[in-house]
């Protein structure tokens, strides 16, 4: 076995093998030259090699996303380091576990005029949960210190710095270690419910006769279908869900956008909830968000075992527990009362989906036409990652079908790295992988394609209306050169280039019969990674969004 001559690089790398940190992402650097020896030449680790650092943590953070363990980032001295930032405030607001190990100079070369050095201890405090500053030799101190970042990682689900500081030589390597390590274990803690919290709990519950749970981002299956069989079941009980959330049932509402856009403030009123409560990460609906922050519930509980956001300035109980182990305890004790809450609900549902349906049987070719088109035909039991933006935005009002898994980076919805994640959650979940993006998003990250490890099953529904489409939904749009150059960025650019450069299959549609032929050839092609580039006009897609809500009542 070789191993990197410094043993402050062989303690970091002995620690993440004994904690099971087997996903190191490398960008190419001198400094971190001892870790990338020691990692790539240990056939334990599985390394990848991603040249942009912006691109390599998204495309980390899409591995670990998958498969719920924590990915390490190594990267080289200097602002590398702070390529890093975006995917770790995504981290961060997801609850993803990334490790950031970054090489440094001494201490004694910062600040001096040295090349490539910057002042990188710390430089995520306000987003790391932990920050392990380590000292160039190597001590019992600093191994407690790169116990404590992993472990935190680990349990508290989120992302983690380690600065590890190098002094040249660095690229001398010796067949033996030099060192012993000192492995913390990681201490699992079991949370449980106080009997008194689920008694005050069903006490509340079983009074109210209004009740909303609403669920934000969400992992497939991670709620028991008896809970889910449960909550249909009671009149006085209605479930609002999104994409994101993958929870799935006849009688929840998966289009909240559709429902409540055109409620009057009587119907508001009428239909708030007495006790709203919610699990999950992040909400995409801003219409749901804008109701119970003016309409508030007088009570607002939140489910996580590790964080609760008063997101409507209501929340008065954060239960710390899985939605599990919540539910289970509640349901024995929770009675069903009468109640016509949902019925009320559902009536709605149903008269909006006649009119949503009779809309979008009308509408020309545009952006949302190419979603009513292009989600129903996602193949069975796949998993679509969807960008930020108009995407996602769009994609809410659309019926999907439950064998599919949805994942979109909601914890700060940026477009910087949407395609990044998707590749890293495509390489780590063998399922066949579907992204959809807009254009200023594909076109944001395009480094996400400069790597060899795309798999030959990805596809890339890239829809391409000229430029950033939701600056023109949003309030405040007008048509002036300001708007077209500074908001919407229009450009007059395509994907094929790039299809060809990094050798994707690469095919075009701009109509409705373009479209269903492309995609019907898109998923029975599996030999080669595709981008389908679907063309819309400009200038007709925010009218047409806008006059779906108004033609709902």
């Amino acid at each position: 076995m070789i191993y990197p001559k410094i043993p402050l690089a062989q303690s970091i790398i002995e620690l993440c093998l004994a904690k099971g940190i087997t996903n190191i992402i490398i960008s190419p650097g001198s400094r971190n030259a001892p870790l990338t020896i020691g990692f790539a030449s240990n056939p334990a680790f599985n390394c990848y090699s991603i040249a942009d650092e912006r691109s390599a943590a998204f495309f980390g953070l899409g591995i670990a996303q998958q498969t719920k363990q924590a990915v390490a980032l190594v990267c080289t001295s200097g602002s590398a380091l702070l390529n890093y930032y975006p995917a770790f405030a995504e981290a961060f607001y997801s609850q993803i576990p990334l490790i950031v190990i970054s090489a440094d100079r001494p201490q004694s070369k910062i600040d001096i005029g040295d090349g490539q050095t910057i002042r990188q201890e710390n430089v995520f405090a306000n987003h790391s949960l932990y920050n392990a500053n380590l000292k160039e030799e190597v001590s019992n101190e600093n191994d407690i210190k790169i116990n404590e970042a992993i472990n935190t990682a680990l349990t508290q689900k989120g992302p983690v710095h380690i600065n590890a500081p190098f002094e040249e030589p660095l690229y001398e390597t010796i067949t033996d270690l030099s060192v012993s390590v000192n492995v913390v274990p990681v201490a699992i803690e079991n949370t449980i419910l106080a009997i008194d919290e689920v008694q005050k709990a069903a006490e509340s519950w079983n009074k109210s006769s209004k009740k909303m749970i609403l669920v934000g981002v969400n992992e497939p299956n991670a709620v028991n279908d008896t809970i889910i069989e449960a909550f249909a079941q009671d009149e006085s009980v209605v479930v609002l869900t999104e994409t994101t959330s993958n929870l799935h049932h006849a009688t929840f509402i998966s289009n909240i956008d559709t429902i409540i856009t055109p409620f009057s403030d009587i119907e508001f009123e009428q239909l708030r909830p007495e006790i709203l409560i919610t699990f999950g990460g992040m909400v995409v609906s801003k219409r749901i968000k804008a109701f119970l922050r003016k309409y508030k519930p007088k009570e607002h509980w939140h489910i996580d075992p590790l964080r609760a956001y008063d997101t409507f300035g209501a929340l008065t109980k954060h239960f710390t527990v899985t939605p599990n182990i919540f539910f289970e305890a509640l349901f024995p004790l929770a009675q069903k009362g009468s109640s016509t809450y949902f019925k009320e609900w559902d009536k709605i549902k149903s008269l909006r989906k006649l009119k949503a349906d009779l809309y979008l049987s009308k509408i020309p070719f545009s952006d949302f036409k190419v979603f009513e088109k292009v989600i129903p035909a996602l193949p069975q039991h796949s998993q679509l990652q969807i960008s930020n933006s108009s995407a996602i935005r769009y994609a809410q009002l659309i019926e999907i079908d439950p064998s599919i898994e949805v994942y979109c980076n909601r914890g700060t919805s940026g477009i910087d790295g949407s395609t990044s994640t998707a590749i890293g959650a495509a390489v780590a979940n063998k399922k066949q992988t579907v992204f959809i993006t807009g254009d200023i998003g594909f076109l944001y990250d395009t480094n996400a394609l400069w790597n060899h490890y795309i798999p030959k099953n990805f596809k890339i529904i890239l829809i391409n209306n000229g430029g950033g489409g939701i600056f023109r939904i949003l309030p405040g749009h007008a048509e002036t050169p300001v708007f077209n150059t500074y908001f919407e960025t229009s450009h007059c650019l395509t994907a094929e280039h790039l299809a060809k450069m990094y050798g994707f299959k690469y095919t075009i549609a701009s109509d409705e019969r373009s479209l269903n032929t492309a995609l019907t050839e898109l998923f029975a092609q599996n030999e080669q990674a595709c981008i389908l580039e679907v063309f819309t006009p400009t200038l007709i897609n925010d009218q047409i969004l806008l006059n779906f809500f108004k033609e709902l009542n």
